[in-house]
């Protein structure tokens, strides 16, 4: 594995609150663990070694928690969004000096246990500026999202979208800085799905199709399935 992963993690997640007015989202406690050290642990597996956290609210309480990475024999690095919020898109600009090439973008709040080196494969494969992992959905998890067609997206729409699209955005996904170089304005913010969009325009986004459930703790019913799974799993190996 050789792409790194960056962490969008500078949100607000006041769908948590009161749980995340002292805390930021990615330390939630998790089964008895601040939810980032699972998230770490997984993307080690999975064979990552460098992570680059986009950072913003309470993000200090990140740094001291994890530290450079050496505790997983990993590389971590940060970024903040400074004084003003960046958005999701404009997070990955600042954060492009820490990447080089492509790499992989995902959320501070997301579980998933994909085959990343599958997908990685499968983006070099595409020659495409950008990939999004979907997984079909249904409107079983949230309201799906995607329309795919014969393994290729058609559309994405970041909030609900409608009876044609039966998957969902999986959180998981590949750029390119040249898929952020339309957005030149490191003060102007932007939000990722806008980059999404203009690749599908463009004919620039691949699509991989993943089978696993996501887990997420973005809301308390994801957090709590999260725990669930999470907790399940530390009983089994001890």
């Amino acid at each position: 594995m050789s792409l790194p992963v960056v962490i969008l993690a500078g949100g607000l997640a006041t769908r948590l609150r009161p749980l995340t007015e002292q805390v930021p989202k990615i330390l939630v406690d998790v089964a008895g663990r601040p939810f980032a050290e699972h998230q770490v642990e997984l993307l080690k597996r999975h064979g990552i070694s460098k992570m680059v956290f986009c950072l913003g609210y309470l993000g200090e309480q990140v740094v001291d928690a994890l530290g450079d990475g050496g505790r997983w024999q990993m590389t971590f690095r940060y970024v903040f969004d400074g004084p003003r919020l960046a958005g999701t898109g404009g997070a990955l600009r600042r954060a492009l000096p820490e990447l080089g090439g492509a790499f992989f973008v995902t959320y501070g709040d997301s579980y998933l246990e994909c085959d990343f080196e599958a997908i990685e494969a499968s983006f070099r494969a595409s020659g495409k500026a950008g990939l999004m992992t979907v997984l079909r959905n249904d409107d079983r998890w949230d309201r799906s999202n995607v329309e795919l067609d014969r393994g290729r997206i058609v559309r994405y729409e970041k909030g609900p979208g409608d009876s044609k699209m039966h998957h969902i955005d999986y959180g998981l996904g590949i750029l390119t800085p040249a898929a952020l170089q339309p957005w030149q304005d490191d003060q102007q913010p932007f939000d990722l799905a806008v980059v999404y969009q203009r690749l599908i325009t463009n004919g620039e986004l691949a699509g991989y199709e993943v089978m696993q459930r996501f887990y997420e703790i973005g809301s308390p019913e994801g957090l709590e399935e999260t725990r669930a799974l999470l907790e399940a799993r530390a009983r089994a190996t001890t």
